[in-house]
């Protein structure tokens, strides 16, 4: 009888045991689910600095990144980036897809993608679409305060001693609404400080000339205007890929130069100032500030050049990838968790960051998915 008691007690401790290691394998199992995060940026040529934060992300979490980029000639070229989201969503695995920039076309491709995978979490920075129409389809939209900046960039301009403001743009970039509300502000802000501001039309890089052709307008045209308003000129371009040959030019002429188009260090100093990076040091920003400004102040340009000191686009990558990471494994309260996303921005930049929501002046809408931020600047 004992014999028998004994043995019906030990099959009930051994049935129980089993259930909850097996309870314990489920829970596991549902912590450690796997999953992917897709990144589309531009090519070298066309952003560098995404394309190597991308790369960052990809060393960082090995497989679990799935890389694309979207054609240098994006404009007219929207269904291969349409094409190129579609590859990463057909991928079960991909939960969470980070666009930046997010070009003309994302918005499609976000539509796109949602009717085979409606569950993809879509973080996308630096948007080139209407911000209405690029808020209601991406679930996380981080953009530079480009509203700010129209104030900013001329006072910083007129603290380096800037008697005049060269806005190089073309008509594409004046179609974004964020841009063009910018540039009024630029010309309201040069107004009040005394500046005088000049409307500047270069060659769009997605034309006909392509990137090499805007390259070789600014490099002639910046000396022409240089030799026509004086060195205490400084000198802005929307667009990345006339960042390099602006910032020769405007080193070379003595003139001022407050601010790239998406302000970092890495974003076209390095390479305008032939500054190379020991892969030692990729990733210290110490490092890059302080070649710069020895490479500045070895060719006469001291306190008439400089950025924020944070990168921003490699920031929005490496932050909305640690996001997507942070959103899948449920350490975020919701897919728009503001105090989140200060967490791990304010880690990434090394100081702290405020967001602000993005009210669309002509819509008056606001967004709590769409937010901007603004930098103090590092003069080099």
């Amino acid at each position: 009888m004992l014999k028998r008691l004994f043995s019906l007690i030990l099959s009930i401790v051994l049935a129980l045991g089993l259930v909850a290691c097996g309870g314990n394998d489920q829970t596991g199992d549902q912590k450690s689910e796997s999953f992917k995060i897709g990144i589309m940026t531009g090519t070298v040529s066309q952003g560098e600095e995404e394309y190597r934060a991308a790369e960052n992300m990809k060393k960082k979490y090995g497989d679990m990144i799935v890389l694309q980029t979207y054609p240098d000639n994006f404009m007219k070229e929207q269904e291969t980036t349409i094409a190129n989201v579609m590859s990463m969503a057909s991928d079960p695995d991909v939960k969470a897809i980070v666009i930046v920039q997010a070009i003309p076309g994302t918005s499609a491709a976000i539509d796109k993608a949602r009717e085979i995978r409606p569950d993809i979490l879509f973080i996308v920075g630096v948007p080139g679409e209407d911000p209405d129409m690029i808020a209601s389809k991406a679930d996380l939209v981080l953009q530079a305060d480009e509203l700010g900046m129209g104030t900013a960039i001329i006072e910083q301009a007129h603290k380096m001693g800037a008697k005049t403001f060269v806005h190089y743009s073309f008509p594409r970039h004046m179609s974004y609404q964020l841009l063009a509300m910018r540039r009024d502000l630029f010309r309201q802000t040069c107004e009040k400080l005394g500046i005088e501001f000049v409307d500047a039309t270069a060659p769009d890089p997605t034309g006909d000339a392509g990137v090499p052709g805007a390259q070789q307008f600014i490099l002639e045209d910046v000396p022409r205007k240089i030799a026509e308003l004086g060195k205490d000129t400084a000198f802005f371009s929307t667009n990345c890929a006339m960042q390099e040959p602006l910032i020769k030019s405007v080193l070379q002429e003595g003139a001022i130069y407050p601010q790239q188009c998406c302000p970092s260090p890495y974003h076209a100093y390095p390479g305008a100032l032939g500054i190379e990076i020991p892969d030692d040091k990729k990733g210290d920003i110490d490092f890059v500030i302080e070649e710069i400004k020895s490479k500045i102040a070895q060719q006469g340009g001291e306190g008439r050049f400089s950025t924020w000191p944070v990168p921003v686009s490699m920031m929005f990558i490496e932050g909305g990838v640690e996001y997507a990471k942070a959103f899948l494994e449920g350490n975020t309260n919701g897919k728009v968790d503001v105090d989140k996303i200060e967490e791990i921005f304010s880690q990434i930049a090394g100081m702290e960051i405020k967001l602000d929501t993005f009210t669309n002046e002509s819509t008056g809408n606001t967004f709590d998915n769409f937010f901007m931020i603004l930098s103090d600047y590092i003069t080099f």
